[in-house]
């Protein structure tokens, strides 16, 4: 029972339910190992006794918990003595409010001369001298001030019209007043009348994310597998920046979706970089393989001989994008940036002009120590290898002396990967501007990975933050008995709340730069993971419950400065409640097609109709670990899964299932009138579904881009790693015939299906209109 009762105060579950009805207890040893990841010893009766003793023992002694979360109405529980004084200093350092706290609900120079109640607590609205010489207006709601007007310079309770709070005080213990502040990530600081002291984060956050603008329209594409004309073998920053202000103004769309563009962990000569861009060595930096050289102003000022190295390396891409778009090449990242990084080699010695050296300078004080921890990294990583934890001289820890003479002797390398850094960003920049200016609403919709990779840039500057020992991954389902474990550490839920979750905004931030939308992978993970200690099968691993108010709270605020749209990654299995809490908190969810079905009640596990789909979400026929839809429609996929020897049961059981899903949804498409040509026109049906989307109340429609041109090859196929080429595959036609963006933007087939979805999207979400909102 003690170690039961020690798991449960650390977020650690002890037992799981993979089906109603059924719960899974997790085995002692895991539930041993992953306290011992969060820093308490369970392995002893003795041990555990002790550890209860001390979280006992410090939760009495604090006075302030690790960090404190407030919403607008929100009021945090805070347990303090009577007359514990409490300020609060604002993240922009103005002067500090200050607090009192009171046994009654309210203490104040002047006697209470209206709207007294039992007990001293107010109620009711305050028209006039509720304070004397304070307060001269007020509406009490639930216990704190939601308005009320500064007259002397004290307020005891309330929230002030120019949302400066001066004075707060808190009645039983509870703090009525720190709603008032605005939003930020502030420091709450108290000192007790026993002259105990104790400062704590304080993240004042907006109640909901931002709101969608108009139901817009957009694709979704792996940025890799767009290759044009001016690519060097691989889609990048200007390529993006082209389908954006293409496809906004000659298409109607809102946004583009993209993978996430996270800086990969560099491959060596006996290991390549991992093409997936799930596993990121740094998921606050961008990678800078996305860049397009061209764009970069000091390259057109190349002279001598490093502009004839420079043209000698732009005949070298050329021939790279040629193999993949004519010759049925796989994308070679590491053979990209090998050409990439000799040319911005060159194009360094160019100096900065005036302003652009100003540019930089800011970026480098903007990103301070977290650009500095990851360009150093990068220089190592160069030295000696990406894997930290073997590197020599204590340099595996980022805050060691070694480490930083490090620092001191690679200056010019870090300079490099601090300036890479910086033109990534203002590449980045001007794609975000491009789309806005073709029109869009939303602009690049950025993805953020689950984790990170535990050789990267980030498990080495962040160790204290990051669980050693553990991998996230997945509890056994019916669609694997084995369970998942993705090789990635996870957050510590304690030592992020210890730091007021600035790693997590940081990473927030540098995300939202320059995006009008981000969407989450497996936003359940803002709720609980599932960790696997190190060396143990996937079914040992347990749940470890994060802090939602506060994960959502600092998402919140984010986005609330960047005035960005969230979508989350919510499919597959949601525990209870999740879905409707992010719902509430203005998180879109993420609906795919093929798995919107009634599983309960008559007619389970039939095909939902348009108007029964949610209206706060992002609607999708695919995704880039589905098989595309002519694969899905003509049955391509299950043969393509049979050659690899992945199937599960016979072949010919298979195609008969997969046969019945897709006659299930077809016959709905015809009986709602969305296809009339009939159901074997591969890509008739295409445009069908499409039509289906665009009847449902669906906040945002995305069109994956491959589906437009009758690509029938899965970007990623999950399962495989040498079996097939996932991440590595350029955008095709039906015949798998590699295809440009300028013939992307010539095909045809492209155009007359998004025609129809342009023309489609604004009626579906008319008042009146059949499917709409």
């Amino acid at each position: 029972m003690g170690r039961a009762r020690l798991a449960e105060l650390h977020g650690v579950a002890t037992s799981y339910d993979p089906a109603p009805g059924r719960t899974v207890q997790v085995p002692e040893d895991t539930v041993v190992a992953v306290l011992a990841a969060l820093g308490v010893d369970a392995s002893t009766p003795r041990s555990v006794t002790e550890a209860l003793d001390r979280h006992d023992s410090r939760r009495r002694e604090r006075l302030l918990p690790p960090c404190v979360v407030v919403r607008p109405g929100k009021v945090p529980r805070l347990s303090l003595p009577e007359g514990t004084a409490l300020r609060v200093r604002l993240e922009d350092g103005a002067p500090h409010a200050r607090g009192r706290a009171a046994a009654g609900a309210l203490r104040a120079g002047g006697p209470l001369t209206r709207g007294a109640r039992e007990g001293g607590a107010l109620d009711g609205v305050l028209t006039e001298g509720a304070l004397e010489g304070a307060f001269t207006a007020g509406v009490l709601t639930d216990g704190a001030f939601t308005a009320g007007v500064l007259t002397d310079g004290v307020l005891t309770a309330g929230v002030l019209t120019d949302g400066v709070l001066t004075e707060g005080a808190t009645a039983d213990g509870l703090l009525t007043a720190l709603a008032a502040l605005p939003p930020g990530a502030h420091t709450l600081l108290a000192e007790a009348p026993d002259g105990r002291r104790a400062t704590a984060p304080l993240i004042v956050a907006p109640d909901r994310m931002p709101l969608s603008p108009a139901r817009s329209h957009g694709f979704l594409v792996q940025l890799y597998s767009l290759l044009s004309a001016r690519s060097w073998g691989m889609g990048d920053l200007g390529d993006l920046a082209d389908l954006a202000a293409w496809s906004g103004r000659a298409l109607g769309a809102g946004f583009v979706q993209i993978n996430p563009l996270h800086a990969a962990v560099p491959g060596t000569p006996a290991a390549p970089t991992d093409p997936s861009p799930y596993r990121p060595s740094s998921r606050r930096f961008p990678d800078p393989v996305h860049l397009r050289i061209e764009d970069v102003p000091e390259y057109a000022h190349l002279r001598g001989r490093a502009r004839e190295r420079a043209d000698q390396l732009l005949e070298a891409a050329a021939a790279l994008r040629t193999a993949v778009l004519r010759e049925g090449a796989l994308i070679d990242r590491d053979a990209v940036w090998a050409l990439k990084r000799e040319a911005l080699e060159l194009v360094r010695t160019v100096p900065l002009s005036p302003g652009r050296r100003a540019a930089y300078c800011d970026f480098l004080a903007e990103r301070g120590q977290a650009l500095e921890d990851h360009a150093l990294w990068c220089a190592l990583a160069e030295i000696h290898g990406p894997e930290w934890r073997t590197w020599p001289d204590g340099l595996a820890d980022p805050r060691s002396s070694g480490t930083a003479r490090a620092r001191a002797e690679h200056l010019d390398r870090t300079d490099f990967h601090c300036w890479l850094a910086w033109l990534t960003d203002t590449q980045l920049a001007a794609a975000q501007r491009a789309a806005r200016e073709a029109g869009m609403g939303i602009g690049l919709v950025h993805d953020l990975a689950v984790g990170v990779h535990p050789s990267g840039a980030d498990a080495w500057a962040l160790q204290d933050v990051f669980a050693s020992g553990m991998s996230i991954g997945a509890p056994p389902d019916a669609f694997n008995s084995r369970g998942q474990d993705w090789g990635l550490p996870p957050w510590r839920p304690d030592a992020l709340a210890a730091t007021g979750y600035a790693p997590y905004r940081d990473l927030l931030r540098g995300l939202l730069r320059h995006a009008g939308a981000l969407r989450i992978d497996h936003v359940m993970g803002l709720f609980r993971l599932w960790w696997v200690p190190e060396g143990r099968e996937p079914t040992e691993g347990c749940y470890v419950r994060y802090d939602a108010e506060a994960m959502l709270g600092a998402l919140a605020l984010e986005a609330h400065r960047a005035g960005a749209v969230v979508i989350g990654e919510d499919l597959g299995t949601v525990e209870p409640g999740v879905r409707e809490e992010l719902e509430r908190r203005g998180v879109l969810g993420t609906s795919v097609m093929w798995f919107e079905r009634n599983y309960d009640g008559v007619g389970a596990a039939r095909p939902l109709a348009p108007e029964e789909w949610r209206a706060d979400c992002l609607a999708t026929v695919t995704t880039h670990d589905l098989p595309s839809t002519a694969a899905r429609l003509t049955g391509d996929h299950v043969e393509l899964r049979h050659r690899l020897g992945l199937l599960s049961r016979p072949l010919a059981e298979e195609r008969a299932a997969d046969a019945v899903e897709v006659a299930e949804w077809l016959g709905l498409l015809g009986r709602l009138g969305l296809l009339p040509e009939g159901p074997g026109d591969e890509e008739a049906a295409v445009k069908a579904v499409h039509r289906f989307l665009l009847r449902t109340p669906a906040k945002m429609v995305g069109v994956w881009l491959p589906d437009a041109v009758g690509d029938r090859r899965p970007q990623n196929l999950p399962g495989t790693w040498d079996q097939y080429p996932n991440w590595r595959l350029p955008i095709a036609d039906a015949e798998g015939r590699p295809m440009s963006l300028e013939e992307l933007v010539a095909s045809p087939r492209l155009r007359a299906l998004m025609d129809e979805v342009a023309r489609l999207a604004p009626l579906a979400s008319a008042p009146g209109v059949p499917g709409g909102s």
